[in-house]
This record gives C-alpha cells, sequence and structure tokens, in this order.
C-alpha cells in the first residue's frame, strides 16, 4: 500500500515464468499463480532489505520486541503460521501499514502516534496479516503479469511526479534512477482483496482474545484524520488531500465500518484488556513527525542536519518532504522546485551530472554560487520522442561535504512558471549551510503521555511544538470535549 512494496516483488514475479497451481490458504481453492509459497518467501527477503534501506527502522528495540511480540502473537492465529513472520516498525512519519509476500509486515510510527491501545495497533498489524495469509500480493503479481509490470519504463517517474504535483518537467529525467519507488504507484489491493484482509483481521484479533470491535475503532481514528486533513486544506485554500494514509487504497470508509461491524458482531466471548496503559509505555518517546535522518520541517524551512543543509520557503509555499525528493510548491500548487540528491557516480562535474542526467540536446550554461556554494544554472531543451523538445531549467549546486544537488523547476505551463519565477529563485537563493540558528530550530519531536492539565489541551498546547488541535487528532478528540483532568493523554515535545 504504499511505494515500490508488493509491486517490486511482482516485478521480479512476473519474470519467473507461466506461473502454477497452489491452493489458497484462506480459500482451501486453487488458483493459478506466478509466486507459490516458496517464491513469496524469497521473494519477500530480497524486497525486505530494500524496505529497510528505503525507510530506515526505529532504533527502539523495546518498541521493535513489542511490536514484534503483537504481531507474532496474531500470525500464530492465523492462516499460516507455518511460515516465519517479521514484524518492523519503520522510521516514517507517514501514517501507514503495509505487507510484502512471505511473512513480512511494517507498521510506520507515524500510524501509531494515532492508534490508542494495543488492540488498535492490533487491528492494523492483523489487516496486514491478512493480505499475507489470503496471498494477495501473490494474485496481484499474477494480474500484473498480463498487464505488463515489466514494461515500467524511465519515464514513470516523471508520470509519478506530474500526477501528485500537477506539473511539467520531470517525465523525460531520472526515471530509472528510481524505477522501484515509482513501482509502487502502478497498482493496489483491489475492494474484495481489502474487505477480506479486514474480515481476517477481525478474525485475528479474536482469536488472540482481542475484541475484534477494535477493528472499528482504527477506522475511526484514520476517518477522523482524513476529516482533519481535509479541513486543513480548505482553510488554507489547498485541494483536499487525497491518498494521504492507510485507508488511502481501501474502499470507502463507511463500507468498511458497516462490513466491520458485522464481522465483529459474528464474535462472542471474554477479551482481555485492551492494552492501552502498555501500548502507551510502549511508545513514550517514539519520535513525532519527520526525523533528522528525513530532514524536517518547521514553518517555512526545512533542515537536513546529516546533509548540513537548509532551505526556506516563500510565504505561502508549500513544503513536501519525500524520500526520494523535497519539493517546495507553489501556494496555487502550479509551480515548485524540487531538489534532488545527486548520485555520486553521477558525474565529477556540474556540466557532466546534466549532461548524463538530463542528455540535453541544447541549452545553455551559467556559472555561479549560492551563499558561497558553487552552482551551475542550465536552461536548455530535452529531446522528446515527438521530436518537438521539451524546455527544462535546473541548477546543480555542491554543498556542505561536497554533496551535490539538482534543483529541478517545475510547472504547469508558461503562465504558472513566470508567475512562480520569484518564488523559485528565492527558494534557490535560500539554499545555505545550516547555521547554529537553523541547529536549534531543526530539534526532532517526541510523543510524550501526560496526565491532562485542568486547562484541558489549550493548556498542554501551550508547552508543544504543535498547535492544540493537533493534539486533540493526536488522541481522537479532535472536534469533540477534550478529556477529564488527570487522564493520561499524549503530548508531543521536543528533544
Amino acid at each position: 500500500m504504499i511505494r515500490s512494496l508488493v509491486a517490486a516483488v511482482a516485478l521480479t514475479a512476473v519474470l519467473s515464468g507461466c506461473g502454477t497451481t497452489v491452493v489458497n490458504p484462506v480459500t482451501g481453492q486453487a488458483e493459478r499463480t506466478v509466486m507459490d509459497e516458496r517464491a513469496e518467501l524469497a521473494e519477500g527477503k530480497k524486497a525486505h532489505a530494500e524496505v529497510l534501506k528505503e525507510y530506515g527502522v526505529v532504533k527502539d528495540e523495546r518498541l521493535q520486541a513489542y511490536v514484534n511480540g503483537i504481531g507474532q502473537t496474531l500470525a500464530k492465529q492465523s492462516h499460516r503460521a507455518n511460515i516465519p513472520w517479521t514484524f518492523t516498525v519503520l522510521d516514517s512519519p507517514e501514517v501507514n501499514a503495509f505487507a510484502l509476500p512471505g511473512g513480512y509486515v511494517y507498521i510506520t510510527r507515524g500510524i501509531l502516534a494515532y492508534m490508542d491501545s494495543e488492540a488498535d495497533m492490533a487491528g492494523v498489524i492483523g489487516h496486514e496479516i491478512g493480505h499475507v495469509t489470503a496471498r494477495h500480493g501473490a494474485q496481484r503479481a499474477t494480474r500484473q503479469q498480463t498487464a505488463g509490470l515489466g514494461v515500467l519504463a524511465a519515464t514513470v517517474l516523471g508520470a509519478v511526479l506530474e500526477s501528485k504535483a500537477g506539473l511539467s518537467g520531470g517525465t523525460e529525467m531520472f526515471g530509472q534512477m528510481a524505477q522501484g519507488v515509482a513501482a509502487g504507484y502502478v497498482a493496489k489491493y483491489s475492494r474484495e482483496q481489502e474487505l477480506q484482509a479486514d474480515s481476517l483481521g477481525a478474525e485475528y484479533l479474536a482469536r488472540s482474545h482481542y475484541d475484534p470491535r477494535n477493528m472499528i475503532d482504527v477506522i475511526r481514528v484514520l476517518k477522523l484524520q482524513e476529516a482533519f486533513a481535509a479541513d486543513e486544506a480548505r482553510a488554507e485554500g489547498r485541494p483536499v488531500p487525497e491518498g494521504a494514509n492507510w485507508l488511502s487504497s481501501h474502499p470507502s470508509n463507511d463500507q468498511r465500518l458497516q462490513q466491520i461491524s458485522q464481522n465483529a458482531a459474528r464474535y462472542s466471548g471474554s477479551y482481555a484488556s485492551d492494552g492501552a496503559e502498555r501500548f502507551h509505555q510502549a511508545i513514550q518517546g517514539m519520535r513525532f513527525g519527520e526525523s533528522p535522518e528525513q530532514g524536517l520541517t518547521r514553518g517555512r524551512s526545512f533542515y537536513h542536519a546529516g546533509l548540513g543543509i537548509a532551505l526556506t520557503a516563500p510565504s505561502g509555499w508549500r513544503i513536501d518532504n519525500e524520500a526520494e525528493a523535497l519539493t517546495i510548491a507553489s501556494p496555487q500548487g502550479d509551480a515548485a522546485l524540487r531538489m534532488i540528491s545527486v548520485p555520486p557516480d553521477a558525474g565529477s562535474s556540474h556540466e557532466d551530472i546534466i549532461r548524463n542526467a538530463l542528455k540535453p540536446s541544447e541549452g545553455k550554461l551559467t556559472r555561479g554560487t549560492i551563499n558561497g556554494f558553487d552552482a551551475t544554472h542550465f536552461v536548455g531543451t530535452l529531446p522528446t520522442r515527438n521530436g518537438q523538445g521539451q524546455p527544462v531549467e535546473v541548477t546543480v549546486v555542491t554543498g556542505p561535504k561536497n554533496n551535490r544537488f539538482l534543483l529541478l523547476y517545475l510547472s504547469q505551463d508558461a503562465a504558472a512558471r513566470n508567475r512562480a519565477m520569484p518564488g523559485l529563485l528565492a527558494t534557490e537563493k535560500s539554499f545555505r549551510a545550516m547555521t547554529p540558528a537553523d541547529q536549534q530550530a531543526a530539534r526532532p519531536w517526541a510523543i510524550r503521555s501526560v496526565p491532562m492539565p485542568r486547562g484541558g489541551f489549550a493548556e498542554l498546547a501551550r508547552q508543544a511544538p504543535v498547535p492544540e488541535k493537533r493534539l486533540q487528532l493526536l488522541n481522537g478528540t479532535w472536534g469533540r470535549s477534550d478529556p477529564p483532568a488527570g487522564q493520561m493523554v499524549k503530548t508531543v515535545v521536543e528533544q
């Protein structure tokens, strides 16, 4: 459900042959597949290494052991208790969870922050286990053999960039540098697969002595977050975001709630505590939001301590920090400056980088500096298949520690480009080495559980780096009254 993931596995599987017949462990029915269990285990193991490389893991052995323990308990009650299972907390602020064939399940610290109990977390993990037990990844790989996933071309990344930002200027560039990342946008689980995973998740919860109705709580928490994101976007005059969290590839929330409620009603019995206290203890001190290793957004500025750089966006512009690039977009969303880290082998000089990465048909180079760093600006044309050529404008800059960066100008059309040019130039000129003031501003945030003060979230917000409504969302009470004084709630603190 996120980035390369199963699609990357499917790509390898597609190339492996015509397939064989296996029995689905959940349905008991025979099905044709390009990925039998042996292949699932092998391909999942390969992709697991790529996932860890792309996202990184939360460096908290206590939290990892806690999540893995809950996952193993659920997996033992699943239809595929015989395979080895691996459960990992990824160092990502995204609200997401996903699974690879072969028993590899991932949950982000971003989604853990918004859960309120161990049973809630178990509901998310149980759903992902359901995808694996029902062989949904293998089924998707088999479908994609016909769709021709193996023909992903270098233009995929550019298409992804344009579909996400509504911009032009990226299609002919850097596709082959991130084919695996782009592959995740090709396909999603089907509606039936998602609903089946919900049903299996409820079953595994009940077998593990968690109340299946906690699946309802999970959907309600994430529905609240979607409503919050939409409210924020409307208040800022931005389009309502789509596909922002774990629900993005799923059936409608109302449909899911109805079916999950029906599934939960099928189970009866005495269930253990929801483990809220254990859960809050486990996530105490967990990073919240972006991490220094990924770069931090604070207001209008972006800081990356590892690279030693900072940039500041013009007023009203939006910063989008992703694993593969940093995008600073105009208020209208029709223009942006996109910063990409240049691989060490891309060229020994700025001219080599432009020549090797862009392969321009013509253009003009202008050498200069940005805050003391060597920079080369290029304006020219890229060759296209139709022979008309595509205009391109980009700056290559060598920053601290001799790291090179490519600053790509993107725009929807010429009018948007002209309108945004002052902001694009200002953003580029803000590229700098981190100052002591930048380092102070770039302190990471963490989750802490505290008793609710008499003044409610308004009082907590006066000491927190996030606003009151974010604290309400974090505790699932946005749009509702605050919990009573003394009740344990989550807040955010600077580390």
